[in-house]
């Protein structure tokens, strides 16, 4: 009759000990965003929040202000960023990524439709400076601002 009494905390003991070690496995690895993870661009897994500004007149950028801009930057994180001109804006492409296009929204401001990537040029002493901000395609929720100059016309 006594060994039924010890039976019992025994057998609860070990189910207990089983329990926990089954509560301590190890999670799974999380994803780790690339060090050069490029602007996110029209990529459709990425989820998004979309707030509307009230619409405005559309800013005109004159062809001698993109002619200006246009031409080869190399980035500060060793990524190379070709500008061209184009009818709207102009069209920028980081390394071999696609070409993404930006519309005019001052003289020197820049920003893709879906508001990811901004590129404010004409800074610096001689105007050869550009200032890009962007949302990467990594899960983190990030804005990388990158400084580069102006490379070659």
């Amino acid at each position: 009759m006594r060994t039924q009494f010890l039976a019992i905390p025994v057998i609860m003991l070990v189910a207990a000990s089983q329990a926990a070690a089954q509560s301590v496995l190890p999670s799974p690895p999380q994803p780790q965003a690339r060090s050069t993870d490029y602007p996110a661009t029209g990529d459709a897994s990425v989820s998004t929040v979309r707030v509307a500004a009230p619409p405005r007149p559309a800013f005109k950028s004159s062809p001698a202000e993109t002619d200006w801009i246009s031409g080869a930057y190399r980035m500060s994180n060793g990524w190379r960023l070709e500008v061209q001109p184009d009818a709207e804006g102009i069209v920028a492409k980081i390394d071999r990524e696609r070409p993404m296009r930006l519309v005019a929204v001052s003289d020197d401001r820049y920003v893709t439709m879906d508001g990811k990537v901004a590129m404010t040029f004409n800074r610096g002493a001689r105007g050869d400076q550009m200032l890009m901000s962007y949302v990467p395609r990594s899960n983190l929720a990030a804005l990388v601002v990158l400084q580069s100059v102006l490379a070659q016309r």
